[in-house]
């Protein structure tokens, strides 16, 4: 196990465990094996999540080593820890590609205009709703803060 991981430092392992531990498996290899189809379908888990728990069953520990190189051999990916009959594998995403700009996407200067140009609604306090704008000039303003609640008296011993 110690082979594979030899591009992955120690902190990228633990930071990989810590997430890991939230997981539930989403694989289950049973007593068949490693047969083409799992290995299709862990490739398609890591590609689409990355880090993966894969549960075996079976007792053998060294099968479960052996389990373990085969799958990071067929996939690409790395072993991350093996506690017990749990499996944690990571693969990283490859980095995407930025979509090329569909033609028209980008506002023209016109629009940008236009939206500069609309007044800005400014909203009521919550505490001024049911008043209209008249009390609101009686008041002061609308911007002021909302009175505060009575402080409760001390009770007598």
């Amino acid at each position: 196990m110690d082979k594979m991981n030899a591009t992955m430092s120690s902190v990228e392992r633990r930071a990989l465990k810590a997430r890991a531990h939230a997981l539930k498996p989403v694989v289950t290899v049973s007593g068949a094996g490693l047969t083409e189809s799992v290995l299709a379908e862990i490739d398609r888990c890591l590609a689409h999540h990355e880090l993966i728990k894969i549960r075996v069953f079976g007792d053998d520990r060294a099968a479960r080593e052996t389990l373990l190189e085969s799958v990071c051999a067929g996939t690409g990916a790395q072993a991350v820890q093996h506690i017990g009959k749990i499996l944690v594998v990571h693969r990283a995403k490859p980095p995407e590609r930025p979509a090329p700009a569909a033609r028209g996407a980008r506002a023209t200067g016109k629009a940008k205009r236009s939206l500069a140009k609309r007044p800005v609604r400014k909203r009521r306090p919550d505490w001024l709703a049911g008043s209209s704008p008249a009390d609101s000039r009686r008041i002061g303003t609308t911007k002021r803060a909302p009175p505060r609640p009575a402080k409760r008296a001390s009770r007598m011993r």
